[in-house]
């Protein structure tokens, strides 16, 4: 009696995989032109496609091409800004806006690293004087920055309030803030304004 109904299922799941196969020519809003198959035919369909490894070798090398594949579409998402792909982290009408209002805008944070490196230089010389002069650039710069960022927060936390009333906003001025340090040329997702183009 079980048997019967399992060579059914089995049957009707190779009769949708057919149909499957077939080339789509019609219309996708008119009737598809067959029955809806009953739950035990499609699960049994279901599990016919799934292709299930035969050792932990193989199971592992797919789970790797996987991952491979899932990352090489979120980096591509990453440079084109395709809302689909992206992390979760970047996800979101939200975040986008956040993106777009500090790549609309210039930020001190975002000359850091340069700025950085010249006052390594000044620092590694040995004199003195460069060398105290050196620290105060440093020390000048890092309370540019924090002006900077409460500036820049205070602002995107308006806009914010303003464009997204019903959103929940939580951490997104810090995820913008951290945007600021990197240069422009290296924030991933890639910027889609121009400076000065507002969102």
């Amino acid at each position: 009696m079980f048997r019967r109904r399992s060579d059914e299922a089995a049957s009707s799941a190779t009769a949708l995989a057919e149909q499957d196969d077939l080339p789509q020519t019609r219309d996708p809003q008119a009737k598809k032109g067959r029955p809806t198959p009953k739950r035990s035919q499609a699960e049994a369909y279901r599990r016919t496609r799934v292709t299930v490894p035969k050792d932990r070798k193989e199971a592992a090398k797919q789970a790797r091409e996987r991952m491979r594949a899932e990352r090489e579409k979120q980096r591509t998402a990453l440079l084109n800004g395709d809302e689909r792909a992206l992390p979760a982290r970047d996800k979101g009408a939200v975040r986008r806006f956040a993106r777009d209002y500090v790549d609309s805008r210039w930020a001190v944070a975002e000359f850091f690293l340069p700025y950085a490196v010249v006052v390594l230089v000044l620092s590694i010389v040995r004199v003195t004087s460069l060398q105290i002069l050196s620290t105060l650039l440093f020390v000048l710069f890092l309370v540019l920055v924090v002006l900077d960022f409460v500036r820049m927060g205070l602002g995107l936390r308006r806009a914010l309030a303003n464009r997204f009333p019903q959103e929940n906003t939580r951490g997104v001025v810090g995820y913008a803030l951290m945007r600021t340090i990197q240069m422009r040329r290296m924030r991933l997702p890639k910027p889609q304004v121009k400076r000065g183009e507002h969102p």
